[in-house]
């Protein structure tokens, strides 16, 4: 039986064939988790796609209790929002149901196609590294469902609220495409799932000696103008939205320098000890 080659061994077609296996299990796992949400589709869009159309839904009703609280006017307490959800084409629903399978299985098996990505990345790394990496798939994964539940119970509902209830005539009525309700979910979500991954992304740009506290330090005020312009772009045109959404991006920036400076003092001690 042939010995697996080392790290060092392997060339540049052998790092090519591992990843391509690495990325056969995850899309394999992807299409898995897929197929058994095509099963359950219909709970899925009932439940979970569907559900931000009713003023029932949690958000509508505390931001509603919200406004109460301050005496304030508000489309967040109305009883249905003005429109509907239609399919305009023979293959739309079928295709949003197809669709929906895929993204929910990417969003479900997203713990595992991080594992097959560190399956691929860590051997390069040293003893140690892998060792204080331990909880990178568990971290990686908790900051990624949390952006998805940030956007789909903060970023989807407000912008639905807003975009349902804008109007430019009487005579014009919300007919929306299915495929165009369906993206705006889909994309409020998995956007969020990606930003909320930023302090991962800065760790690894730290560790190769990208990103420093201090360049992060120089450039906050300009990171901070980039944070309410996404807001302004993910979300409906008012200032209340924007802050909401804005926040969490700032603290996430913030924490990020924390873990830069972490990153960066671990390798000053480490070249004191090898001096």
């Amino acid at each position: 039986m042939a010995k697996k080659k080392s790290i060092n061994e392997m060339s540049f077609l052998d790092h090519l064939e591992d990843l391509r296996w690495h990325l056969i299990r995850a899309t394999s796992a992807i299409m898995i988790v897929a197929t058994l949400a095509f099963i359950f589709s219909r709970s899925i869009f009932k439940l979970i796609i569907f559900a931000p159309i009713y003023m029932d839904f949690p958000t509508y009703k505390m931001l509603c209790k919200a406004a109460q609280f301050i005496n304030v006017e508000t489309t967040f307490c109305v009883e249905e929002l003005p429109m509907i959800i239609q399919n305009r084409t023979m293959a739309g629903q079928f295709s949003a149901d197809i669709w929906t399978s895929i993204y929910a299985g990417f969003i479900i098996a997203f713990p595992y196609v991080i594992y097959q990505l560190w399956k691929f990345i860590s051997p390069g790394m040293r003893q140690n590294e892998r060792t204080h990496s331990r909880g990178f798939i568990f971290v990686c994964s908790f900051l990624f469902f949390l952006g998805v539940l940030f956007g789909y119970y903060i970023v989807t509902p407000l912008s639905i609220n807003f975009l349902a209830n804008y109007s430019i005539s009487d005579v014009v009525d919300n007919q929306i495409d299915i495929s165009s309700y369906i993206g705006l979910v889909r994309s409020a979500a998995i956007a969020s799932g990606l930003v909320f991954e930023l302090p991962i992304i800065i760790y690894f740009l730290t560790k190769i000696g990208l990103v420093t506290p201090e360049f992060l330090k120089k450039y906050r005020k300009y990171a901070l103008v980039i944070v309410l312009v996404l807001s302004a772009i993910i979300t409906p045109p008012d200032i209340a939205s924007q802050i909401i959404v804005a926040i969490p991006i700032l603290i996430l920036y913030q924490l990020s320098i924390y873990i830069s400076k972490v990153v960066v003092r671990n390798q000053k001690r480490k070249e004191k000890k090898h001096a």
